[in-house]
């Protein structure tokens, strides 16, 4: 696959890449370091979360795309970073210690000549102050990569999450 700004890559290449980005993006959040987190954005970011329904079969799909649990773009997104680095963010006083784990990477061919569309999966856990029990989220993730001054920036994300009734008292984190 041709991917514009690249040499040409292979399928392996390519996977092998896109999939390094996303373990790097990975540990951006986990270190917390959200001002590097934000520097693999595009300007143009969209990021999306959401809310999964139990439904019946034949009632229809299981994902509302009109009720969202996050909807943000760079300036919203970078309010939210800087707000979690200040003592003004109580839900993250003392801050979570997250982990993200990336698993079943699926790379496509994108839109446009410099994207990709690819598929993951996450397994997202936090742990907060003394408590024993851990917060575990899972969901699938589809992303668009676009390639921009010789590196891939998430251009688009939505995480759709495997619970309908989450069990973690906020979404102050990032996934």
């Amino acid at each position: 696959m041709t991917i514009e700004g690249t040499t040409e890559l292979t399928g392996f290449e390519l996977h092998w890449e896109i999939s390094q980005f996303l373990f790097e993006e990975a540990a951006l959040l986990d270190a917390p370091d959200f001002t590097g987190w934000l520097s693999v954005l595009t300007e143009d970011i969209r990021y999306r979360m959401p809310v999964r329904l139990t439904r019946e079969r034949k009632d229809g799909h299981s994902v509302d795309p009109d009720a969202v649990y996050i909807d943000e773009d760079l300036a919203s997104l970078s309010v939210r970073a800087a707000r979690l680095g200040t003592r003004s963010a109580w839900a993250e006083d003392p801050p979570s210690r997250t982990r993200h784990f990336v698993t079943n990477v699926v790379v496509r061919a994108g839109d446009a000549p410099a994207e990709v569309a690819v598929r993951s999966n996450l397994l997202f856990t936090r742990s907060r102050g003394g408590s024993t029990a851990n917060d575990v989220l899972t969901g699938l993730r589809s992303d668009v990569l676009r390639r921009a001054d010789g590196a891939w920036k998430l251009a688009r994300r939505e995480v759709v999450l495997d619970q309908t009734v989450l069990g973690t008292l906020n979404l102050s984190t990032l996934y």
